[in-house]
């Protein structure tokens, strides 16, 4: 007697929409509190004598994080096609661009803690629990990607099939939410 699988998505897939779901909820809340206290806070933001952000980091930081969904498409693909150099080339692709996102976010941090820090004022709170906490979504997203490069040594089956795809759900999520935080911390400001 065969067991018969189930029809429609997996529990894992179930589970990662979900589990986005309530990152995108949380991740909302964060930046609508921003605009809030912004708006609370009078015309002058950042306030306190905190320079408007720079954009050249950030715009750098987007150029690498935001295309490093193209080899994660390109590696979902080859998996529809079974091929294994392929999911591992633009997984692995996609982990280096997320740490290198991640070496440049502690370079601004870097810098910026000279002039303000968690403490320092609202918008120093805000600043840093934001993209700090984006920061920890990319440091997952590249585990995540580590530990399935890992799973698949042992070749493609369904489950397999199944973790690269939980993966890049996923990671697509932690690029979307930046083009949000690049906006609402790096750009509204200068608007």
């Amino acid at each position: 007697m065969s067991a018969e699988l189930p029809a429609g998505r997996s529990t894992g897939w179930w589970g990662m929409v979900l589990f986005v779901t309530t990152e995108a909820t949380l991740f909302a809340c964060l930046l609508g509190s921003y605009f809030y206290l912004r708006f609370q806070n009078g015309p002058q933001w950042p306030p306190d004598g905190i320079a408007n952000p720079a954009l050249l980091r950030p715009l750098l930081m987007t150029a690498v994080l935001v295309p490093s969904s193209l080899p994660m498409i390109w590696a979902e693909r080859g998996l529809r096609r079974g091929r294994l150099w392929r999911v591992r080339a633009g997984m692995a692709t996609s982990m280096l661009l997320g740490l290198t996102f991640l070496g440049l976010q502690a370079t601004e941090y870097a810098e910026l803690l000279t002039e303000f820090t968690l403490t320092t004022n609202a918008y120093g709170s805000l600043f840093y629990v934001i993209t700090g906490f984006h920061g920890l979504h990319v440091l997952i997203g590249a585990t995540m990607i580590g530990w399935v490069l890992t799973a698949t040594r042992g070749g493609l089956d369904a489950r397999r099939h199944d973790r690269v795809r939980n993966v890049a759900i996923y990671w697509h999520f932690v690029d979307i939410v930046w083009l949000g935080i690049l906006f609402t911390v790096y750009l509204s400001p200068w608007l």
